[in-house]
């Protein structure tokens, strides 16, 4: 698995009345296979999220996949670390299913007819081959959302980092989608408020007030946030 360094990472936005702070100052090694995120709204999780790819850098200190830094080579590090987002509507910006996907394998391949190719493998492997050439806007969610991580695995990333990936779901394809990102080969970073996938995972880290306040066995975890959220 690759190795994820935050070390003494704080963030933080200025506003009228002073910087506002979004993440104290953090120390991890990240090396497990599954790692999951957790806690409230607001608590600081996407923030940590988005370190690891540099879709946000650290204010102080640094952070580092498998030794390259994310804030002076960020696009070295986003081949390597994937992201996905709550909503797939951040995503998926191209008319057709197929088209998206061929999107995302630009870098990849640069012939047209090879990459619509390797697109419609992607698509075959999701289970999305009969909507290659459906407007991605006439998708279900869950469609949406299978197509969004299939655009962003057929990149072969070592790192997925997925934001609250089944929020906006329904209980059958949060049920599916979790079941494809904890079956992956890669290393997952998991933010989520679905305790359930949280639980499934090799390691929890628990967020609060921009903190991680708890990290460790994923039961152990997830059992110290339930017991600090009032009832």
């Amino acid at each position: 698995m690759p190795l994820i360094e935050l070390d003494a990472a704080g963030v933080a936005v200025a506003t009228p009345d002073g910087d506002r702070v979004l993440l104290a100052p953090t120390t991890l090694t990240l090396g497990e296979h599954r790692i999951g995120v957790v806690g409230a709204n607001g608590s600081g999780k996407s923030t940590l999220a988005r370190l690891l790819n540099g879709l946000v850098v650290p204010t102080t200190g640094a952070v580092r996949v498998d030794g390259t830094d994310v804030a002076s080579r960020g696009a070295a590090v986003r081949r390597q670390v994937a992201f996905c987002f709550t909503d797939p509507a951040a995503q998926l910006v191209m008319p057709t299913c197929v088209e998206d996907v061929e999107l995302s394998l630009r870098r990849r391949e640069r012939h047209a007819g090879r990459r619509r190719e390797l697109a419609l493998a992607v698509l075959e492997r999701y289970g999305l081959a009969a909507h290659a050439d459906v407007s991605v806007h006439t998708l279900s969610g869950g469609q949406r959302q299978l197509l969004a991580l299939a655009g962003v695995l057929a990149t072969d990333p070592a790192v997925l980092v997925a934001d609250e990936p089944t929020t906006l779901l329904d209980l059958a394809n949060t049920r599916r989608i979790g079941d494809l990102l904890l079956g992956l080969e890669q290393q997952l970073v998991l933010v989520t408020h679905d305790l359930d996938l949280a639980r499934r995972c090799d390691r929890v880290l628990v967020v609060e007030d921009g903190r991680v306040v708890h990290d460790g066995p994923a039961a152990a975890a997830v059992a110290a946030y339930e017991a600090s959220v009032p009832r």
